[in-house]
């Protein structure tokens, strides 16, 4: 099967593009959401909304949080104007996620880790990205280089992951399992997503991905948790390649009968645009090519 680029402009179209005057004005009025899933983050949950509340000061937005902890963690968020969900007892990684995802009520949702290791600031960069229409969906990746602060083991099992995401799905990324992406009010309602286990990320982006959607990769900086860690390591791992495994399948059949022969659509292979944070220079590095 050729590889070619997604091409969103084959599927359904997204919404008419704004005149480039208008542009700016609609990034700063639309609303945005940030949502998080949270488990016994208390020592945390203070200190990283607080940093949301100054990346989007002057912006429209909301915090949401679905909860499934046994401490004080949904009183502290709720104290500092979240709206919070129980979900308890818990129900699982994929299960809040999908419930705060469709929860959020935001033009584009930004899902951020409560644990301190991603940068608010890079908030409103993300959702400006998607309410300005260059993209559908921004996954901020951690591992532009390897992170002071990720073990070895695991930024080594991120690559592998990334790896087997490009061999068997055809989308070219380098953080699957990042906690850090704006997605579009359209990603999250008109892609299946299934919900049940860990791993949730890994689908979350490489199905719109394969769908057409527009999706884009920025490099961010990776901080020190605060907190212990509620990662089951070979659950998630398990279900990595679970996910990969499925929408590989997906890949070579659902959309192998919606490409057309008449029109060469066959679409089986996508590199992300990939950005630095900015520098001292005013351009980004972008990749844009298929290999």
């Amino acid at each position: 099967m050729q590889d070619l680029f997604i091409d969103r402009s084959v599927l359904p179209p997204t919404e008419t593009p704004r005149k480039s005057e208008e542009t700016n004005e609609a990034q700063y009025t639309r609303m945005i959401s940030v949502a998080m899933i949270t488990m016994n983050e208390e020592k945390a949950v203070a200190r990283v909304i607080e940093d949301i509340r100054d990346a989007l000061n002057g912006r429209e937005f909301e915090i949401v949080v679905v909860d499934s902890s046994r401490d004080a963690t949904p009183s502290i968020a709720a104290g500092q104007g979240a709206r919070v969900i129980r979900q308890f007892p818990p129900q699982g990684y994929g299960r809040a996620m999908a419930r705060v995802l469709r929860e959020s009520h935001g033009d584009v949702v930004v899902t951020l880790d409560c644990d301190g290791t991603y940068p608010a600031s890079e908030i409103p960069r993300l959702a400006d990205m998607v309410l300005s229409g260059q993209c559908d969906l921004v996954n901020a990746s951690r591992l532009e280089r390897r992170p002071q602060t990720m073990p070895l083991a695991n930024y080594l099992a991120n690559w592998f992951f990334a790896i087997a995401g490009r061999v068997l799905v055809g989308v070219q990324s380098t953080d699957l399992h990042s906690g850090m992406r704006a997605y579009s009010h359209r990603v999250i309602h008109e892609v299946d997503f299934d919900p049940n286990g860990p791993a949730l990320p890994v689908e979350l982006l490489l199905k719109p991905a394969l769908e057409g959607f527009r999706v884009r990769e920025v490099f961010i900086p990776y901080g020190e948790r605060i907190g212990e860690t509620t990662l089951q390591r070979w659950s998630s791992t398990v279900w990595t390649f679970r996910r990969i495994l499925r929408l590989a399948v997906f890949r070579f059949t659902h959309l192998s009968k919606r490409a057309s022969p008449a029109d060469g659509n066959t679409r089986s292979s996508c590199a992300l645009d990939q950005s630095h944070r900015p520098s001292g220079s005013s351009s980004a590095t972008h990749r844009n090519s298929v290999q």
